[in-house]
């Protein structure tokens, strides 16, 4: 997939805290009474954590801001790294992520902008950039001295031994960058940087080079640089007068590259990190194939050895005489240890918790996501950040293998990356990459010119949102850590049980529900669908596709169960996929994301494809059959390794998904969309002609439209069912199912799991959509037809009694809530679902993928599900008799999809309030070939802008509006009506401006 272009920006001033002054909080002391420690807490609805970074004693919590001249309270996101100087007195945090800033409206939206000023809502390319962090720590508490501005980054950071210099590695755009001090003192960039790396393009499909970890000999003459995304490393030597750098050699990490006779070997891809031995030997972290390459910086650069890792390797760090290299692996959430003699791996850590702080039916489940590694300045104890439980566990390490233990955690901000010590000792400087996200009204979907400028203005899509944290304290002593690992294991439920109460009900359920039936659908927020609903907490003027537009959601929530206390897990598709379908996002797919979606480089790489590429066939000749346009290159990313994807709860690579555990429970499967190559959906010229046709029946015809990403899904998949396709209405993804449903399985052999993908509400495509289903109003009323039909159609079978049906958003990216960024619908319908209630207990989608695996008993995927609690309060096991016929929307008359129920008179059907030239050509320029391979936010003000036009409600953020709701929707009717009579007559061919 190529890079999603997101333009849309930041909110300004953003707290992590709902109680957070900018720039920073404090919980200091001055007695050492660790009981009286003041703790702020803050929820992480969207996960059901909670994030205590206040909790050490002394604690200092801020956010980092830039200090930008036209946007002052501007704070940004994704701090990755950390590095002190060489004497201990600087400290630089580096950022590498999302970080785009729109303009604002200025005078608080009260006044038109100047003449000459930049338009509201229009990209300010000049903040829109990643950060260092200057602060000096010379005196143990940190002050800001400077910040610089790097247009693209990804983790890599590294200072000259003389302390005079620092290099960041360019990320994207393939080079190293330069700082040295100048005569006032401060850090500016070289007059000869950056240095080009000399990459026109990555190892894959339609893929960037990357520039990633960076590390520097002892002497400081020589610059190693990880080339992520062409599996390489360059070296940069410094000139004999030290006054410049140059390129002096390239080592291509793949096996194949280095000796044809391997050919086609899988190693060296996606090198990420570098730590350098002396002057003479490089390690580097090899994500994809899980191995430390040791390579040889004198004689070469050449490959000396490939150390094999049980889990994917990325921060490492070595002891201060190098005779141990220390790696942090997610996956196996532990740290491993290598000698540097003999390249031999003499023991692997595991870093979840202290022995015995889990009980012992978790112990196996895996989902930190540790992600880098430190060593306190006496070589003592290690530090490894855990990014998903929000902690840094404490290593007391031992003389010989498996005499380390981890002694106790630490609770950070959302997310850490990286830790860095004061030059005693004394002081830790810690960085984490997310913060809660709080409501989002602004992120409109752009509906008249005025509101399409005002919602890019307010900065509040999601990944604009999240925000960095620096925390930083004196290093807990061990009474500390006692009590600090005790708030670890409450903030992430680690000693949680299901009540016996629940856990009866869940055995009940999986006595009596032989199947499910998954449907994920795209990107809406709650109140973007249900805030008009006459129950629950929703606000009607966020609505965009209400009750008009979507029958059948509606009365699902309302006859069955409203959830309007439910948030996606995910921020986007790329980690909603991963949250929705194995209950975690890996570490390499959490960094990635909002590189990604900034269009900062990197690629979409979580449905079963790698930089574009299908790596779920094994060889190069099945990869071409099944996508003629694939790489022809043996060693462009050989094997079924997939990167991003998740592991068993036993160790078994890339086999973390619900399918999985299903089929290792002996149940069987069937797979609807889920993990399809959509490569040969949208091909440019000259590729066109190897389009698979929009067939409206392919079986018929015996024409394979769906090819598979991944190895176990393949032999369980429905090939004439289409994947994302934007120009393919669902009501055509349902009759497939269907045919299935009441063919081949009419006679009770429906598998235990159904997969179901019905993705038109994402929306898109306008100028090819087929069938007249060219608006978003009408492709959204489209997926919710297909949704209520298939219920219906369980509804009046042989499985009615025996299936429940889960249906899910895998993020909620698209819209604006007036509570969370995260908050979406979800429902749950079939036997024994309470009727008519509203269940306002939070839920994410972890409790979600956790109900489905307790009604089936299938067990948990990690430690995310496994101590997360099943949606018990939806179900009442009186309640088993159940029916549902679908009804359409009238929009729907607009088509030429067959809707089969009776208008009247179907002349008086509502109307969509454009036509497809008017998306078309407001479309025009976006990528709806894949999901979020658009410009997202701008096709969010897109949306407003032809739906509503008309302005949000200044205040509106997480009130409860579960009262007074037929006054509400009164005021809202009246405005709808209005809207209506206002625009008869008018014109539905124009453009967008």
């Amino acid at each position: 997939m190529a890079e999603l272009r997101n333009t849309y920006r930041v909110l300004a001033a953003a707290a992590l805290f709902s109680i957070l002054t900018p720039p920073s909080l404090f919980a200091q002391k001055d007695d050492d009474d660790e009981n009286e420690v003041p703790v702020s807490a803050q929820s992480l609805p969207n996960t059901g954590q909670t994030i205590t970074p206040l909790a050490p004693r002394k604690a200092r919590f801020e956010t980092l801001n830039p200090d930008l001249p036209d946007n002052p309270t501007y704070v940004v996101g994704q701090a990755v790294t950390t590095v002190t100087s060489p004497d201990k007195k600087t400290l630089l945090i580096l950022t590498s992520g999302f970080n785009l800033v729109n303009f604002g409206l200025g005078n608080g939206g009260s006044a038109p902008p100047a003449p000459g000023a930049p338009p509201p809502g229009s990209q300010n390319n000049a903040d829109s950039n990643e950060y260092v962090f200057v602060y000096d720590i010379s005196d143990l508490l940190p002050v800001k001295k400077q910040v610089l501005q790097v247009p693209n980054t990804y983790h890599g950071i590294v200072f000259d031994p003389s302390g005079t210099t620092f290099y960041v590695a360019g990320g994207s755009d393939d080079n190293v960058h330069i700082y040295t001090l100048n005569a006032q003192k401060l850090w500016a960039e070289r007059a000869d940087s950056p240095i080009k790396l000399g990459h026109t393009a990555g190892n894959g499909l339609a893929v960037q080079p990357e520039a990633a970890g960076l590390a520097i000999t002892n002497d400081g003459k020589k610059i190693v640089v990880a080339n992520y995304y062409n599996d390489s490393l360059s070296v940069l030597t410094q000139s004999a007068n030290g006054l410049s750098w140059e390129k002096s050699g390239e080592l291509d990490l793949r096996p194949g590259k280095i000796n044809r006779a391997q050919q086609g070997v899988p190693g060296g891809e996606y090198p990420f990190w570098v730590t350098i031995r002396g002057n003479e030997t490089a390690y580097i972290s090899g994500l994809r194939e899980r191995e430390v390459i040791v390579v040889d910086l004198v004689g070469g650069p050449a490959v000396m050895a490939r150390i094999k890792l049980k889990g994917r390797p990325n921060g490492m760090t070595l002891n201060a005489d190098q005779t141990r290299l220390y790696v942090s692996q997610d996956e196996t959430d532990s740290v491993a240890v290598i000698s540097t003699r003999n390249n031999l791996v003499l023991d692997d850590i595991a870093v979840t918790a202290p022995n015995g702080l889990l009980p012992a039916t978790r112990e196996k489940f895996k989902g930190n996501n540790t992600n880098s590694v430190t060593l306190s300045p006496d070589g003592s104890r290690l530090y490894a950040t855990n990014g998903n439980t929000n902690d840094i566990a404490v290593v007391r390490l031992g003389a010989a293998a498996n005499q380390s233990r981890v002694e106790g955690l630490i609770p950070t901000g959302a997310y850490p990356n990286s830790i860095s010590f004061s030059g005693d000792g004394k002081q830790m400087y810690v960085v984490n990459g997310k913060s809660p996200t709080g409501a989002n009204p602004g992120n409109c979907l752009g509906l008249t010119a005025a509101r399409g400028a005002e919602c890019a203005a307010s900065n509040q899509y999601d990944l604009q949102l999240i925000k960095a944290g620096f925390q930083s304290f004196p290093t807990p002593t061990p009474g500390d850590l006692n009590r600090l690992t005790e708030l670890v294991a409450d903030n992430n439920h680690f000693r949680r049980y299901v009540s016996e109460e629940d856990r009866e009900k869940m055995e009940f359920l999986h006595s009596k529900i032989k199947h499910v039936i998954y449907i994920i659908k795209e990107n809406r927020t709650y109140d973007q669908v249900l805030g008009d609903l006459p129950v629950g907490n929703g606000d009607p003027d966020l609505v965009e596709f209400g009750r008009a537009t979507t029958p059948n959601f509606h009365r699902l929530a309302h006859r069955f169960v409203t959830l309007d206390n439910f948030y996606d897990s995910s921020e986007v598709s790329m980690d909603g996929w991963p949250w929705s379908t194995s209950a975690r996002a890996p570490d390499v797919v959490e960094q990635q994301v909002p590189v990604n979606y900034a269009g900062r480089g990197l690629s979409y790489d979580s449905e079963g494809t790698n930089r574009n590429v299908n790596v779920s066939y094994p060889t190069l000749a099945e990869r071409l059959a099944a996508d003629p346009i694939s790489p022809q290159d043996p060693d462009v990313l050989p094997g079924t390794i997939d990167t991003a994807a998740p592991d068993s709860p036993t160790g078994r690579i890339n086999h973390g998904y619900i399918w999985d555990a299903a089929l290792r429970a002996g149940l069987r499967i069937r797979n609807y969309g889920f993990f399809v190559d959509l490569a040969r959906y949208s091909l440019p010229a000259p590729y066109a002609g190897l389009n698979i046709p929009k067939l409206l029946d392919p079986f018929a015809t015996k024409t394979q439209v769906a090819s598979i990403t991944n190895e176990a899904l393949r032999p369980n998949t429905d090939i004439y069912f289409r994947g994302f396709d934007q120009s393919f209405p669902d009501y055509y993804r349902f009759q497939e199912w269907k045919r299935e449903f009441s063919g081949q399985y009419a006679d009770g052999s429906l598998p235990e799991l159904t997969l179901l993908r019905l993705p038109h509400d994402h929306t898109g495509s306008f100028k090819t959509a087929i069938a007249g289903v060219n608006t978003p109003e009408l492709q959204v009323a489209d997926n919710d037809y297909a949704v209520g039909l298939v219920v219906e159609t369980v509804a009046k079978s042989r499985y009615k009694d025996d299936t429940l049906i889960f249906i899910i958003e895998d993020d909620a990216q698209d819209g604006g809530d007036h509570v969370d960024a995260h908050r979406s619908t979800a429902f749950i319908v079939g036997p024994y679902v309470k009727h008519d209630a509203v269940v306002s207990k939070p839920y994410n989608t972890v409790n979600f993928v956790r109900t489905i695996e307790d009604v089936l008993g299938i067990g948990q995927l990690n430690l995310n599900d496994a101590v997360a609690a099943p949606m018990a309060d939806v179900f009442d096991t009186k309640q088993k008799t159940w029916t549902y016929t679908a009804l359409p929307s009238q929009l729907l008359y607009n088509t030429r999809l067959p809707v089969t129920v009776h208008l009247q008179n179907p002349g008086t059907a509502m109307m969509p309030t454009h036509d497809e030239n008017y998306w078309a050509a407001a479309t025009e320029g976006l990528d709806f070939s894949v999901e979020d391979h658009l410009d997202g936010a701008a096709y969010n003000r897109i949306l407003w802008k032809g739906l509503r036009g008309s302005a949000y409600p200044d205040g509106s953020s997480g009130a409860n509006l579960r009262l007074n709701r037929a006054a509400r929707l009164a005021v809202y009717y009246r405005g709808l009506q209005a809207q209506a009579s206002s625009s008869k007559g008018e014109s539905n061919a124009g453009g967008a401006e």
